[in-house]
């Protein structure tokens, strides 16, 4: 991949982020929006959600967005988003385990259902950073956590994985063998590698499928260890024949 693919990577995501914010500009969760003062924030806290364009701290948004009691999720969303992506894409999002919480997150405000601009801005945003997170070589967020947040947003993992399939190049396989690496010992248990809202074992077989479909021959492209190519191996076996395998990682030292 050249450095030109890289810039239009970025300028790429860079107009994505700045279409979120044009979009979403002055959005506010409902009036009569609420939550538990004792486990999501105060009263001055939700009254900050009801003023446009106002920057929450970074914990104001992090309660935010992690919040399930809303009783309009997709509003709440929407005010907070441009100021959201912006701090996902910079790596300054927190999540209790993995970035598939934001994911849910999105799920769960059911931006897929919102007018069309807004959608399509959400979903320009979500392909332009899983665009630049497999055109460059070093990057804030992991891409195998942006896939995750992809894969939960929108409840589903194959168009992501089918894009990842268009990018032959070093640069994308270098993510592969970093993905691989992460997931292996979750995968040879039959366990995806996040933890999913819903469709865990559709998603887990999907994965599973591409990587043994995929993942060897871009692995020795990239030079990886030939460990992790045995791991790769071992997820096309069944159970008792994995577990039989030299390779198996779980045998006794």
């Amino acid at each position: 991949m050249t450095n030109l693919d890289r810039t239009h990577a970025r300028l790429r995501l860079d107009a994505a982020l700045d279409g979120m914010a044009a979009t979403f500009r002055g959005m506010t969760a409902r009036p009569d929006e609420h939550n538990c003062e004792c486990h999501w924030g105060s009263a001055e806290d939700l009254a900050r959600l009801k003023i446009p364009d106002v920057e929450l701290s970074p914990d104001l948004l992090g309660r935010t967005w992690r919040a399930p009691g809303w009783n309009d999720h997709g509003a709440v969303l929407r005010r907070i988003l441009p100021q959201l992506v912006t701090a996902l894409v910079n790596g300054r999002v927190e999540p209790l385990f993995g970035l598939e919480e934001v994911g849910q997150s999105f799920a769960r405000g059911q931006w897929q259902k919102w007018p069309a601009e807004q959608a399509a801005a959400v979903q320009e945003f979500l392909l332009a950073w899983w665009a630049y997170s497999l055109a460059t070589p070093k990057t804030t967020v992991p891409a195998y956590e942006v896939l995750a947040l992809c894969a939960e947003a929108s409840r589903t993992l194959s168009p992501w994985l089918a894009f990842w399939e268009t990018l032959a190049n070093p640069v994308a396989d270098q993510h592969l063998a970093e993905a691989v690496a992460h997931w292996q010992y979750d995968l040879l248990l039959d366990d995806l590698p996040w933890d999913a809202w819903i469709n865990e074992e559709d998603m887990c077989d999907v994965l599973t499928t591409w990587l043994i479909r995929h993942a060897p021959a871009r692995l020795r492209s990239h030079g990886a260890p030939e460990e992790l190519l045995h791991r790769v191996r071992l997820l096309s076996l069944d159970g008792s024949a994995r577990r039989a395998d030299p390779h198996w990682p779980y045998h006794p030292a």
